[in-house]
């Protein structure tokens, strides 16, 4: 298993600000990520299967 991401390494890999991954998970949006302790923690497969994931096209 590879090392598990921060937010800072999600977002400089989806090519958001981090407050948007925040905001995501209020909505119940985005990649899944599991609460560690005080941190939120995100697998890198399970990240790059939410983007493979997503609809292709612009909204």
């Amino acid at each position: 298993m590879s090392k598990l991401w921060g937010m800072r390494e999600v977002a400089d890999f989806l090519g958001v600000p981090v407050n948007t991954l925040y905001q995501w998970r209020t909505r119940n949006y985005g990649p899944p990520g599991k609460r560690i302790g005080k941190y939120v923690r995100f697998v890198p497969d399970e990240v790059r299967a939410w983007v493979d994931a997503q609809p292709s096209g612009v909204a």
